[in-house]
């Protein structure tokens, strides 16, 4: 059966930062929860150079219809000048999981 949940990918300078923007979409019903992974390597180009640093990766779970509210609350909320904030859609999941989700958030 379709879903209409979604998984949040966001990277952050670190585990505190991660913490702090995720506590804050969980209370606001923004997200049903914030898993945080504290130490990812991320290598990129940003400004025509080849950066090698740590980050943390937040993974979100949210109802589809509220992306759009949970990136504009992301961007304030985030350091970074452009933060990387990726929406996955997901096919099928555990369906109380689900419904759990649509439960806690608004």
């Amino acid at each position: 059966m379709p879903s209409d949940t979604v998984i949040v990918f966001m990277t952050v300078p670190d585990e505190a930062k991660g913490a702090e923007i995720g506590k804050t979409l969980v209370t606001e019903g923004l997200a049903a929860c914030c898993n945080i992974v504290p130490a990812i390597r991320s290598i990129y180009k940003w400004k025509g150079e080849v950066c090698d640093e740590g980050e943390a990766l937040c993974i979100m779970k949210t109802r589809a219809a509220l992306f759009k509210t949970l990136e504009k609350r992301a961007k304030e909320l985030h350091p970074y000048e452009v933060p990387e904030i990726i929406c996955v859609d997901i096919k099928d999941a555990h369906q109380p999981y689900l419904s759990w989700i649509s439960e806690v958030t608004k």
